[in-house]
């Protein structure tokens, strides 16, 4: 069924990126989901155009028989819907660990789920959030993991991996010497005093492992990063900190010279019938509180994501300059939007 209705939703849509936000897949993967249906049909089922993705001639026979069959499909789900009074008990119950993006995510959440309730619990420890979902206490999780310090995922909890390799930027003083520089290396902040955040899962270690191998011993003190964010603008320390950092004043925010430092997003959920796609309705059964569909989740997730990744002036131009898959999971920026802006990169932008 899945199949069938991501096939109508690329004929209405007439492109591939409107029918994956319909859908509340990615582009890519709803790229591969055709390519799998015309390789066991058999043929072609869409022509790429300038003006979009058109049924070819096999695809509108398909679709004859396809449009029907969804139609049927989606009345059965709205009457099973409305005889079980899902709507007006349904509640959404999200976590994450401490990110720009939730106040995007959550927006488009609502919107997507207008009669949900839905609720954001945000807690500095991964291990927590994950531990929560597999208590059914959240439906899914928004976490980051250290490279180096791996999460513990509790059994029968999924991951989808929005950023598989994201930098940590540094957070130092504006009249820190090293500053003015676009990136900073590590020797550069070899007798400063690092602060991080104990109760950040792996975020402690992974500093640590990361020093030793470029050879350096400096002094790392723990601290919570209100604190921090005054500490750093006096000189006194610098943190790591996400790409997506808002400037403060008396801060500079600068990318790390070879990317020493990274984590890894994904969100978290459990195993079906929770993590059921948007195409599959929700599962026959469920109590009171319809499954929401993981994928559209994710969906929202990444686009909240790239709008703050985007707005952010440092991490813009790395995501550019490293033709970052983030990137791919949306709709590129054009070469004059990348002229307009200043960025000194790649020519083409995947």
């Amino acid at each position: 069924m899945r199949h069938l209705r991501a096939l109508c939703a690329i004929a209405d849509t007439g492109s591939l990126r409107k029918a994956a936000r319909q859908l509340g897949m990615t582009q890519p993967s709803l790229t591969t989901q055709l390519r799998r249906i015309e390789n066991t049909i058999g043929g072609r089922l869409f022509s790429r155009e300038v003006t979009g993705s058109r049924p070819t001639p096999l695809g509108r026979s398909v679709l004859c028989r396809a449009r029907p069959i969804v139609a049927e499909m989606n009345a059965l789900v709205s009457e099973v819907r409305l005889e079980a009074g899902q709507t007006a008990d349904a509640r959404l119950r999200i976590g994450s660990t401490g990110s720009r993006a939730v106040v995007g995510w959550l927006r488009r959440l609502r919107a997507r789920y207008p009669d949900a309730d839905t609720t954001i619990h945000i807690d500095v420890s991964a291990n927590a959030l994950l531990q929560m979902v597999a208590a059914n206490q959240l439906d899914v999780a928004f976490v980051h993991e250290v490279e180096g310090a791996p999460l513990r995922v509790p059994e029968g909890v999924e991951r989808r991996v929005l950023v598989e390799r994201e930098p940590q930027f540094v957070a130092l003083a504006e009249t820190h010497p090293a500053a003015p520089r676009p990136a900073v290396r590590l020797a550069d902040l070899a007798a400063d005093q690092w602060m991080v955040d104990p109760s950040v899962d792996g975020e402690g270690p992974g500093l640590r492992r990361v020093l030793a191998a470029a050879g350096l011993n400096p002094r790392v003190v723990y601290g919570d990063y209100l604190t921090a964010a005054d500490l750093v603008a006096s000189g006194e320390v610098v943190t790591p900190c996400q790409p997506t950092a808002r400037s403060r004043q008396g801060v500079a925010v600068r990318p790390l010279h070879g990317d020493p430092l990274t984590v890894r997003l994904f969100l978290a959920s459990r195993a079906a019938p929770a993590a059921r796609t948007a195409a599959d309705g929700p599962a026959p059964g469920t109590a009171p509180g319809a499954p929401f569909e993981v994928d559209a989740l994710f969906g929202d997730l990444a686009d909240a994501y790239f709008e703050i990744a985007w707005a952010s002036a440092a991490y813009r131009q790395w995501l550019v300059r490293n033709e970052s898959p983030l990137l791919r999971l949306q709709e590129p920026p054009t070469r004059e939007a990348v002229d307009v802006l200043g960025l000194a990169g790649p020519a083409e932008v995947s």
